[in-house]
């Protein structure tokens, strides 16, 4: 049985495509199926798996418009079980594109419906932002994982964002679970670290993934490489962390 996970967080630079490509990576590590959807027009996670995002012709876009079917703009990436549908910057206009579509929360949920059972997780990298695509990825995920980066407005907008998640649930989506938070770029010798994950642990009991993403400088070189951190640096202490994450995951889901 498949499952479907949308990695959202509206802020920027909390550490979301890091943990898309990486959980992806460590999944597939672990023996695990798994497909990547990179949902972001930035395409940070098809370049950080070493695609060439310009010469993407086929990708995220045609998937939400019907255009292509899923199974037939998949790309196999360097990493053990892990496939790819990558994105381009053409992604940015498929929200107003989108605008008019019947039923235009649904897209992505009916692109994937025919491959969803070849794989153990879709992974989904989403846009900073609350708008159509995020939607369409909520709406089509079975659950979200939240990235919240161990800095001081760490917390801002988590409210905005679980509101989002509730009217999705309500309107959308019912079966829409919260996977965790996760909490990343964590540096224990700073005392503010150490206060956001007391602070994320007291209000979110029983949410808060164990696993916290320590700061890791390998892990910030890896995509420039176009790998994941398992390619990249497998005893970094950023592969440990996502691998421990992957495990957590499975543990959760079996």
């Amino acid at each position: 049985m498949g499952k479907i996970i949308a990695i959202a967080n509206q802020k920027g630079g909390v550490g979301k495509t890091t943990t898309a490509v990486n959980l992806a990576a460590s999944l597939g590590v672990l023996e695990k199926k798994v497909l990547l959807i990179d949902a972001d027009p930035q395409a940070n996670a098809s370049s950080g798996l070493g695609i060439n995002v310009d010469d993407v012709e086929m990708g995220t876009y045609q998937l939400l418009e019907h255009t292509a079917a899923a199974k037939d703009l998949i790309v196999k990436t360097e990493s053990p079980n892990l496939d790819i549908i990558p994105a381009h910057i053409d992604l940015v206009a498929i929200e107003i594109e989108l605008v008019d579509m019947e039923e235009r929360e649904y897209m992505l949920r009916k692109a994937l419906a025919p491959i969803k059972e070849d794989y153990d997780y879709i992974i989904i990298d989403c846009a900073p932002s609350l708008g159509l695509l995020t939607l369409n990825a909520l709406s089509a995920a079975d659950s979200v994982l939240i990235p919240i980066q161990c800095e001081y407005f760490a917390l801002e907008g988590l409210g905005k964002l679980l509101n989002t998640v509730k009217s999705v649930q309500n309107i959308h989506n019912k079966k829409l679970d919260i996977e965790g938070l996760l909490l990343t770029m964590y540096d224990s010798r700073l005392r503010l670290s150490n206060q956001v994950v007391e602070e994320v642990n007291q209000h979110f009991q029983g949410l808060t993934f164990k696993t916290i993403i320590q700061r890791n400088v390998r892990l910030s070189e890896a995509p420039s490489y176009g790998e994941s951190i398992i390619n990249y640096d497998a005893s970094s202490k950023g592969s440990e962390n996502y691998l421990s994450l992957a495990n957590e995951l499975i543990e959760k889901n079996s």
